[in-house]
C-alpha cells in the first residue's frame, strides 16, 4: 500500500469519535432511541437492541476495505482499517472497561480512564432520552479529566 496510509487510518479513527458523537446525540437519542433505549434502562441480558448500532459502523468498515481492494483504491481500505480500529477501542472501552461486560480491563487506573468513566456515569444518569450530556466515548468535557486528576493524586498521595 503507500506511505500515508498509517495517517489516513488515525485521521479516519479521530473522525469516527466526532461521528460517534454526532450518532450518539442525533440519530441514537433521537430516531433510533427504540434501539438505544435498552442501553440506558435496566437490562434483560447480555445483548441489547443497542448491540445494532454496532452494524451502522461494521458494514461501511467492511464495504470500505473489500471495494478498495478490489478496486485498488488504497485510500477506501485505511479509512476502512481506521472506522475498525475504532470499532475494535470502542468495544474495549464502552462494553468491556465502562460497562464491564466482560471481566478483562478492570485494574487501569489512570485519570483519563477515570474521567472516561465518569462522563459515561453522567451520561447514563438521565434515563430517558432528554437531557443527556457526554456523547462522545474517547474525547471527554475538561472538567471530568480535571476532576478524576485530582482525585487520582489524592489517591496516590494516601498510598
Amino acid at each position: 500500500m503507500y506511505w500515508w496510509g498509517p495517517f489516513v487510518l488515525v485521521f479516519a479513527f479521530c473522525m469516527m469519535e466526532v461521528m460517534a458523537w454526532a450518532t450518539h446525540k442525533f440519530v441514537m437519542h433521537g430516531l433510533m432511541w427504540h434501539f438505544h433505549e435498552d442501553h440506558h434502562g435496566k437490562k434483560g441480558g447480555f445483548f441489547e437492541r443497542n448491540d445494532i448500532f454496532f452494524l451502522i459502523y461494521a458494514i461501511p468498515s467492511w464495504l470500505c476495505i473489500m471495494f478498495g481492494m478490489m478496486y485498488d483504491v488504497y485510500f477506501a481500505v485505511w479509512i476502512g482499517y481506521g472506522i475498525a480500529a475504532y470499532g475494535f477501542a470502542y468495544f474495549l472501552i464502552h462494553d468491556v472497561y465502562i460497562h464491564r461486560r466482560f471481566d478483562w480491563l478492570r485494574d487501569i487506573d489512570t485519570p483519563y480512564f477515570m474521567a472516561i468513566r465518569k462522563a459515561h456515569k453522567v451520561h447514563h444518569k438521565h434515563l430517558g432520552k432528554e437531557h443527556s450530556e457526554c456523547f462522545g466515548m474517547l474525547w471527554v468535557p475538561r472538567k471530568y479529566y480535571r476532576e478524576a486528576k485530582q482525585a487520582y493524586h489524592n489517591k496516590t498521595a494516601k498510598a
